[in-house]
């Protein structure tokens, strides 16, 4: 049963070192951090649409329900007599400046708004009114501005003077009162910009209530899409998987929507994006262990319906496309799937060369017109685990390396039993598969672990399911020519 071992040619795509494999193209770092930015508010579009929208519609609705107000301002200007001599100057210009900060704070006290009640005959306590009143004093000026806020622009016009006026008086008659002979006070203060009747409302104003609804809107819904990424521990990107394996990522296989129906794309169609998936898969395998008479690769997952069987099915039909011999193995001896992945008789297989009950040679079927032979699981043991790490599973391995170019393995889960890794050391290696969107970051790093734990290697990692549209449809493009799948 021996044979050539023809190496394919060389492709522009190959592994470079063990945590990258770059197709035709190189990216940095940085534009794969962008990208998966991107990546992230194209993935969570629909919470920030949906909170913007809420931001601004709570924006518009606060504006259209806020009662309408007028504010009305007037100005004044504090001075302090001076001999008009420039220290005299100088030092009156300064005291003043100083003290129109503490002056502005007079304003909406009762000192100045009780006067302001009694003459306009309001019905308001002063507490009331100091709501309505702000003042404020421009840092190094001589310049107090009173603001008055009210649903009535007239009034709030009439407010706004009557309270300079009350102010004016209260300072030159009680707070800096004259002293001595003098008959008038040292500080002086007058009115430069009296308040006038606003002609439109100061409040609401619904532009600014609505721009400013629509950003908080936006800055609640990204946070929430950076909060759903964080604690999203599914897998999306190669970056995810860089960071938790150290070994190189094999390849991409697309999305497939009819992978129940056609399980075997590359034999059902080899034309589609999905089966050049796998021939760029196979390059990649053929480029680990060369040194290696016989590769024997177990293909395997962290848990179930991630791909596993279908990939190491389909990359056995590659391999075998090459002109190789290459032997598929259905380890999985709970839930076989090569059989019926291929169409036939499993009745005797793998189990039963195991237990002693048929021959190798009698338990291999070749199929298609290729170099592909299979070797199903056979009867069900009640012990997978004891006869797959077994003696007489070593010298079946050994067995058929001296038959075959390529071993391919399908074996169990690996967080599900422990069949995948006590077979990983019997082989060159585990290369794991691992579903984007399905597969989650600490399943996969308890893949890794139990496979390192049994004294094997993980070889590399095969990506499946990528989408071929969407914010995460990039990692596709890296793997793929630029085909994507028609919609099912």
């Amino acid at each position: 049963m021996g044979g050539s071992k023809a190496r394919e040619a060389c492709r522009p795509c190959r592994i470079q070192d063990s945590r990258d494999v770059v197709c035709g193209q190189q990216s940095s770092g940085g534009v794969v951090q962008l990208r998966d930015y991107v990546a992230l508010l194209r993935r969570n579009w629909v919470i920030v649409v949906a909170w913007t929208v809420i931001g601004g519609s709570v924006g518009a609705l606060v504006a259209l329900t806020s009662p309408t107000t007028y504010q009305s301002t007037s100005q004044l200007y504090v001075s302090v007599r001076n001999s008009g001599a420039a220290w005299d100057l100088a030092q009156s210009t300064s005291y003043a400046r100083q003290a129109v900060t503490s002056y502005a704070r007079v304003v909406p006290t009762s000192i100045v708004l009780d006067p302001v009640i009694d003459d306009l005959g309001l019905d308001v306590t002063a507490r009331q009114l100091a709501t309505q009143v702000t003042a404020s004093a421009p840092l190094d000026t001589q310049l107090i501005s009173i603001t008055v806020t009210d649903g009535n622009p007239s009034l709030a016009a009439q407010l706004a003077n009557a309270i300079s006026d009350s102010f004016a008086s209260s300072v030159t008659t009680r707070l800096e009162a004259p002293t001595g002979a003098r008959s008038d006070s040292q500080v002086r203060v007058e009115t430069i910009s009296p308040a006038k009747v606003p002609t439109a409302p100061s409040a609401p104003n619904l532009q600014l209530d609505l721009a400013l609804g629509l950003l908080i809107g936006l800055a609640v819904g990204v946070g929430l899409a950076v909060l759903r990424s964080v604690l999203d521990t599914r897998v999306h990107t190669v970056a995810d998987i860089e960071s938790l394996v150290d070994a190189p990522i094999l390849g991409g296989i697309p999305f497939d929507p009819d992978s129940a129906e056609r399980p075997l794309i590359v034999q059902a169609a080899p034309r589609d994006p999905g089966a050049e998936a796998y021939r760029r898969l196979r390059t990649n395998v053929q480029f680990l262990n060369l040194e290696s008479s016989t590769p024997t690769f177990v293909i395997t997952s962290s848990a179930p319906a991630e791909g596993k069987s279908t990939t190491a099915a389909n990359l056995a039909l590659t391999l075998a496309e090459t002109g190789m011999r290459v032997a598929l193995i259905d380890a999985d001896l709970r839930k076989p799937r090569v059989a019926d992945n291929f169409g036939v008789e499993g009745g005797v297989g793998l189990a039963d060369v195991l237990a002693g009950r048929v021959a190798l040679s009698d338990a291999v079927q070749h199929w298609g017109r290729g170099k592909l032979f299979l070797l199903t699981a056979g009867t069900l043991p009640p012990n997978p685990a004891e006869l797959l790490g077994s003696r007489r599973m070593w010298q079946t391995l050994e067995e058929l390396r001296r038959a075959f170019d390529y071993i391919i393995i399908d074996a169990p889960p690996l967080l599900a039993v422990t069949d995948a890794a006590v077979l990983a050391r019997l082989t060159t290696g585990a290369i794991l598969v691992s579903a984007s969107g399905s597969t989650r970051k600490p399943q996969l790093a308890a893949a890794v672990k139990a496979v390192t734990s049994a004294d094997a290697k993980v070889r590399g990692v095969i990506i499946t399911k990528l989408p071929t549209k969407g914010p995460d449809s990039a990692a596709y493009s890296q793997y793929t020519y630029g085909v994507t799948h028609a919609s099912p």
